[in-house]
C-alpha cells in the first residue's frame, strides 16, 4: 500500500442541493442533501459527513487499538453532536465536536487500557487532520474546461 494513497471520488448534482457521491472501489453511491429550506433532507449534508467521519475514525482507531493488546471489546457504539457557531465575519461555521464512544465490556477486563486510551486518537487520521487544519486548493472550471477560479 502506498504511504501516500490519492483519495478522489465524484459528486453530481441530482436536483438542487442534493449531490450523489460516487466512491472508488465499488463502494455503493450516497446521496448527500442540505435539510429544508435548500434541500429536501434526502440524506446527510456535509456536517454530518464530516461528524461521521470523525466519529467513524475516532471508533475504529479505538477498535484497532484494543484489539492489538488482544481485547474483545464488544460491540462499540458512537455518540457524536457538534452544533453551528458564528465566526467574526458572521459565517456559519461548525463548533466543537462531543464524540462519545461506549464500549461493551468492562473496563477491568481490558488490558493495556491506559496506554490505548492515551494513543488511540493521535492515530485518527480525520481527527488529527480537522485539530490540525487542512490546506484546502479550489479550482472552478466552465463547460468547455476553461479555469475561471
Amino acid at each position: 500500500m502506498s504511504e501516500n494513497p490519492q483519495i478522489s471520488f465524484t459528486l453530481e448534482q441530482q436536483e438542487d442541493f442534493a449531490f450523489l457521491l460516487r466512491f472508488d472501489g465499488g463502494l455503493a453511491p450516497l446521496l448527500a442533501d442540505e435539510p429544508p429550506p435548500l434541500g429536501k433532507g434526502a440524506g446527510p449534508n456535509p456536517e454530518r459527513l464530516l461528524l461521521a467521519g470523525i466519529a467513524n475514525c475516532l471508533s475504529a482507531s479505538l477498535l484497532f487499538a484494543l484489539r492489538k493488546y488482544k481485547n474483545q471489546p464488544g460491540r462499540i457504539v458512537t455518540t457524536v453532536s457538534a452544533s453551528n457557531v458564528r465566526n467574526a465575519a458572521g459565517r456559519l461555521r461548525v463548533g466543537g465536536v462531543k464524540v462519545s464512544i461506549r464500549i461493551d465490556s468492562p473496563a477491568a477486563e481490558l488490558q493495556h487500557l491506559e496506554r490505548i486510551l492515551a494513543q488511540f486518537e493521535d492515530f485518527c487520521v480525520v481527527t488529527q487532520s480537522v485539530r490540525d487544519g487542512i490546506d484546502v486548493e479550489v479550482q472552478v472550471l466552465d463547460a468547455s474546461g476553461a479555469v475561471l477560479k
